[in-house]
């Protein structure tokens, strides 16, 4: 079956599905093209990157390779499948370019801003820091909490970070000043869990963040009046982890076995998702990416889009042509690049859990699992989608990265390097690289096409908790036991 691509591509009948039609919505028709259009689109000196795939199988050589597997009957039309690819490619990073001290306990969360233009970090030393990356130094540390900082979240503008306490207490910044901004939001018994904001499609002036705890509730917060809007109780015990979706609702995972969908506007439940046997640890969105960097397109970067100045409007670093004068212009764009990844089908949530498994839903639908998702031989810490959707990661305690697909859930790869648990893991912008951190104290960059190792890098002394990539692709950060961050 030595037959080249090309030929094969010639008599071939040829389906799209795009990241906006088919292949993110379910049940939607297939559009069938003359062969002549994609073969033209391969054959330009500058050609828009394609992924081809036959019966699920992804072409990576040649399709006679790929065919060896398969039984095909040579009778029939074969259907090859093409799914457009990000029209940018991030590098992947090759070494740790400064080790920023300054906590003096461990780094348990580190976060990237929408734009890629602050870090800030969350510590067992009760402060948060923000760092500035155009010279790697620390730049505010902020004092406030009295217990450890459990987790933080970038408001989808970029203009305000939320942090949680042990203490159950939340605290708002800005990162601008490395002030307070408000009062200190309190009413949680027990620590927080998770943050969530509201998506910037949905209201422009990023003016609620959800918060979840270890005492069974969830909150929604009004920053501005600096008040609680709702409480939403339902789970039995602790909820461990919070979604604010795009299309209006909330998901909450708890150690009570259950996922919860809530309407976010009155806090009503819609339904409760079971199916797992034990404590669900994580949950992630297929539009989890485009709500986190809201109006923010990553191919549209600079080199280098970090502006000490700062800006009205968080865009302004980036090129004369995208700064966005209206917050009207600003919910627009964040509203079409939601729309993209979304499709036509509507949101998916993967959910992992102490069993071992994974549960696909489509929540705002059904109640009923799309999937379920086995194969790990350990708890899962961690799951995430690509930025486009079509691969979720999860991280486990049996040392391995799983790779499913995130349309069905279907087992895609493992990836194997590290020697201890794996914590947490972090996709580039352009859905080509998978950073993970391990317990092991290195982070490993992973080639998701190749499903091999691209890049180890050792550098910290001890467990790596936390990392994150840049929304604009040039950095990798990762924070742990050591109280270093490193870039």
């Amino acid at each position: 079956m030595g037959i080249s691509l090309a030929w094969w591509l010639k008599r071939s009948s040829f389906i799209s599905r795009s990241s906006v039609g088919n292949f993110l919505g379910r049940g939607c028709p297939c559009t069938s093209f003359d062969v002549g259009l994609p073969f033209t689109i391969a054959l330009q000196e500058d050609p828009l990157p394609l992924a081809f795939f036959v019966q699920d199988a992804e072409i990576v050589s040649s399709l006679g390779k790929t065919l060896e597997s398969q039984a095909v009957e040579t009778e029939k039309v074969l259907d090859i499948i093409y799914q457009p690819q990000a029209v940018f490619r991030v590098r992947a990073v090759t070494r740790c370019t400064s080790s920023l001290e300054g906590h003096s306990e461990a780094v348990i969360s580190v976060a990237f801003s929408p734009t890629g233009k602050y870090l800030a970090s969350g510590s067992g030393d009760t402060t948060v820091r923000f760092w500035d990356l155009s010279t790697e130094t620390p730049h505010f540390t902020c004092k406030g909490h009295r217990h450890w900082v459990l987790s933080i979240s970038w408001s989808p503008d970029g203009k305000k970070l939320a942090s949680g306490c042990k203490n159950g207490q939340i605290l708002l910044w800005d990162p601008s000043t490395g002030k307070q901004v408000g009062r200190t939001l309190t009413g949680h018994s027990k620590w927080i869990t998770g943050l969530s904001w509201e998506p910037l499609h949905v209201n422009p002036e990023c003016r609620y963040v959800a918060s979840s705890s270890k005492d069974g509730s969830v909150r929604i917060w009004d920053t501005t009046a600096g008040r609680c809007e709702h409480i939403l109780t339902g789970h039995t015990q602790s909820v461990t982890c919070l979604r604010w979706g795009g299309d209006g609702l909330l998901y909450s995972a708890s150690q009570d076995r259950t996922v919860k969908v809530w309407r976010a506007h009155d806090g009503v439940l819609c339904r409760t998702l079971q199916g797992h046997g034990h404590w669900v640890n994580t949950m992630a969105l297929s539009t989890d990416y485009a709500l986190r960097t809201g109006a923010f397109e990553p191919a549209e970067a600079s080199v280098n889009p970090q502006d000490l100045q700062g800006s009205s409007l968080f865009l302004v670093s980036f090129s004369p042509r995208w700064y966005l004068d209206t917050v009207q212009e600003l919910k627009e764009r964040a509203l079409s690049r939601y729309n993209l990844v979304r499709g036509q089908g509507p949101e998916r949530l993967v959910s992992g859990s102490d069993d071992f498994t994974l549960f696909l839903w489509s929540p705002a639908e059904d109640k009923k699992p799309l999937a379920r998702m086995t194969g790990h031989q350990a708890l899962i810490n961690q799951v995430l989608f690509s930025p486009d959707s079509r691969i979720v990661a999860s991280a486990s305690f049996d040392k391995s990265i799983k790779l499913w697909d995130g349309r069905t859930g279907k087992y895609l790869a493992s990836l194997r390097g590290h020697v201890a648990a794996v914590y947490q893991t972090a996709w580039s912008a352009d859905s080509r690289l998978l950073v993970s951190g391990s317990s092991d104290s290195t982070l490993k960059v992973w080639d998701v096409k190749a499903q091999k190792l691209a890049v180890d890098l050792p550098g910290h002394a001890d467990e790596v908790y936390a990392v994150d990539w840049s929304p604009d692709g040039q950095r990798v950060a990762s924070g742990g036991k050591d109280k270093c961050l490193r870039m």
